[in-house]
C-alpha cells in the first residue's frame, strides 16, 4: 500500500493541494484524507522551516535515538511513529533502526523473543523490542539492519528492497 501510494502521489508531492492528493490516494490508501493532510502539513513545515534540508537537520543529532525522536515528536511532521521514522531513516542511509511491522513482530513472538506481537505503543516499548531484536540478530550473527528484512520476508515470501 505504501509503495502504491507513493507512486500515485509522486507527481503531486511538490505542489499538489490536499484535495488533489486525497483524490489521488482514494482507492489506493485506507486513509486518503488523513494522509493527504499529513503530506501537505509536513511539506509546508519542511519547506518553510528547513528549506527541504531535512538530511542536514538530521545530521545535527549525535544520538541515533534523539534523531528518531525528533522525527516522531516534531509537530511539523505529521503521521510518523517509531516504525515509520525508523523506515525513513533507514531509507536515507542511517543504520541501527529496526522496522517493527506486524510481520516482524509476529515472527519475534513465534520465536518467543517477545511475548506479544502487538505493535509497541510507546517509545519505551519500541526501544525494548528493538533491543531484543538487536540481541537476537547478534546471537544469529545476522546484521541487525538486515534481520527485520529476513523476518519480514519469511512471513511475506518476498523481498522488496
Amino acid at each position: 500500500m505504501g509503495l502504491r501510494s507513493i507512486e500515485t502521489v509522486r507527481p503531486l508531492l511538490k505542489n499538489g493541494t490536499q484535495p488533489e492528493l486525497a483524490r489521488a490516494l482514494t482507492g489506493v490508501h485506507r486513509y486518503p484524507n488523513a494522509r493527504s493532510h499529513y503530506i501537505v502539513h509536513s511539506r509546508d513545515f519542511l519547506q518553510n522551516s528547513l528549506k527541504f534540508r531535512i538530511k542536514a537537520r538530521l545530521e545535527e543529532f549525535d544520538c541515533s535515538h534523539e534523531r528518531r525522536d525528533w522525527l516522531v515528536r516534531e509537530k511539523g511532521i505529521k503521521g510518523l511513529g517509531y516504525k515509520e521514522a525508523s523506515h525513513f531513516l533507514r531509507n536515507i542511509g542511517y543504520r541501527g533502526y529496526a522496522i517493527l511491522d506486524k510481520h516482524v513482530l509476529n515472527c519475534l513472538a513465534e520465536l518467543k523473543i517477545i511475548d506479544d506481537p502487538k505493535p509497541p505503543t510507546t517509545r519505551s516499548k519500541y526501544l525494548t523490542t528493538e533491543e531484543k531484536l538487536r540481541k537476537f540478530a547478534a546471537d544469529a550473527r545476522i546484521d541487525f539492519d538486515e534481520m527485520d528484512l529476513v523476518l519480514w520476508s519469511m512471513k511475506t515470501g518476498e523481498i522488496l528492497k
